[in-house]
This record gives C-alpha cells, structure tokens and sequence, in this order.
C-alpha cells in the first residue's frame, strides 16, 4: 500500500518538466528573448531594407540593398583608403574632442564652484552656444585658412560647450549637505573638492563628454566635406559626386560605428570610475 502511494506520487512528475525549460535551452531561449526585445525593430528594419530592392519597392540604384553596401565597406576598408581616412579622421575629431576636454573639464569645475564668475560668464558661453559652428567654419577658414587647424577649430568649438556646460551643472547639482558634512569632519577646500565635488560631479560630466563625442563626428563630416582631400567625410561627398551609391552608404554607415564606438568606450569607462552611481543615461 505504501508502494502505491509513492508511486502515485512519483509517477505524474516524470517527464512532466518540457524539453524548452530545461537548463540550457532555456538560458538560449531567455537570450533570444533578451535580444529581440533590443534589437527586434533594427532587426527588422535591416531586412526591410534588404529585401525592398529585390521587391520592387525602393530603386537599388538610389537605395542599395544592404550586402552591396557591407561588400562596398569590406573592399574599401581592405583594398580602398578607408583605411587611411579612418586614421584621418580619428587624428582630426581626437585632437579637437582631447583639446575641448583638458580646456572644458577645469574650467566648469571651476567655474561652478565660484558661482560669481559663473553667473557673469552664463550670457556670453550661452550665446557662443547657441551660435552654430557650421555657421562660423566660414569666418574660421578666413583666420586660420583651408587646412587642418581650421577643420580641428570647428570641431573644438562645437565639442567644447557640451563638456564645459555639462561640467558647471554637475558641479552645481552636488549635495550641499555632503559638502557641508565633509567641512564639519575638518576637510579642507581641496579635499572637499576632490572626495566630495569632483566624484559627485563624474556623472554629469560624462553626459556632457558622451554627447560631445557624437558632436565631434557630426562636424567632422563637414569640416571634411569643405576643402579636403581625405577623411570618411570626404568619402561620403567624393562618392555621392561620382554616383558611387554603395561606396558611399558604406563611408555613412562608418562613421555610425565609429560613433558607436566612441559611445561605448565613454560608456565603460563611466562604469568603471561611477560604479557608485546608480543613475542611467
């Protein structure tokens, strides 16, 4: 009777668990999940794009299937000048964006601290902000000529008002009451400012260093569309004059992953300096 009773029991649980919860493919199948919901519109809209050609929706001569755009991008970047222009444009955008960063960084925190200062220089770096870099490469070519300090200036002019504005609302956004603790305990104004002020403020200023990297590859595209000679923007140009469409998609869709890039370092190294914040851009 107590065999009947155990059997009872054990018998309906075999093999009632399917094959898709066990352990590995459910880990695969919870993976894919996880991706889908990232990455299921850019999916989705990559294939849209290949397949529209091949149906007769978009004309493959304006809007190449995206293959003909990767083989365009392989055959520049091993047997064209990608290669070179990549190293061009990396040298023009990374002087520009390392020159805003050492002259924004020290200049927001110290301007955010000394809030006089601050407040009579607001009006002039709001007008320099608003006035556009693209609208000013004319008056930059005229000081400094057609060559490289005019492209690397525009760019610099562009990049640095992100970092220094983002830099000053850090400063300003610290918890007066840590900086008040921290005096209390006896720290003086230089350890105030580097364990209380600059750490709080890391956040913000990676807000202001992200967003100026995607500015510093907006206006190296034209910089490099305006009396170049090399450089992924002057592919772009340079194949959309010869009618070159895959080519040039190829040299756009470059500088989207250098973008991304650039997006991704400054996103790991915020994680690795900020690992006590827990706020998400």
């Amino acid at each position: 009777m107590a065999m009947e009773t155990e059997q009872q029991v054990i018998l309906p649980s075999y093999g009632a668990t399917p094959f898709w919860r066990t352990g590995p493919v459910k880990d695969a199948l919870t993976l894919l999940r996880n991706v889908m919901s990232r990455y299921g519109l850019l999916i989705a809209f990559a294939v849209l794009w290949q397949i529209s050609p091949s149906l007769g929706w978009t004309n493959p001569a304006v809007l190449p299937p995206l293959d003909a755009i990767f083989v365009a991008l392989w055959n520049g970047v091993t047997t064209g000048t990608f290669a070179h222009d990549i190293s061009i444009s990396l040298q023009r955008a990374g002087f520009a964006f390392s020159a805003a960063v050492v002259v924004g960084i020290p200049l927001g925190l110290f301007m955010g601290q000394i809030r006089i200062i601050e407040r009579s220089l607001d009006p002039v770096l709001q007008l320099f902000r608003q006035t556009s870099a693209l609208a000013l490469y004319p008056v930059f070519i005229l000081l400094l000529g057609l060559g490289e300090t005019s492209k690397i200036f525009v760019i610099f002019w562009a990049t640095l008002f992100p970092i220094l504005l983002a830099t000053i609302g850090g400063v300003k956004q610290v918890d007066a009451k840590l900086i008040e603790m921290a005096r209390v305990y006896g720290a003086g104004r230089l350890t105030v400012f580097r364990r209380v002020v600059l750490p709080a403020s890391l956040p913000q200023i990676f807000v202001g260093l992200r967003l100026s990297a995607t500015t510093s590859l907006l206006l190296l595209i034209a910089a490099e569309m305006i009396g170049a000679n090399s450089g992924v923007g002057f592919q772009v140009m340079n194949a959309q004059y010869n009618f070159q469409i895959p080519l040039m998609f190829a040299a756009i869709l470059l500088l989207a992953l250098l973008g991304l890039t650039a997006n991704f370092v400054l996103e790991t190294l915020q994680a690795r300096l900020c690992r006590w914040s827990k706020v998400k851009d």
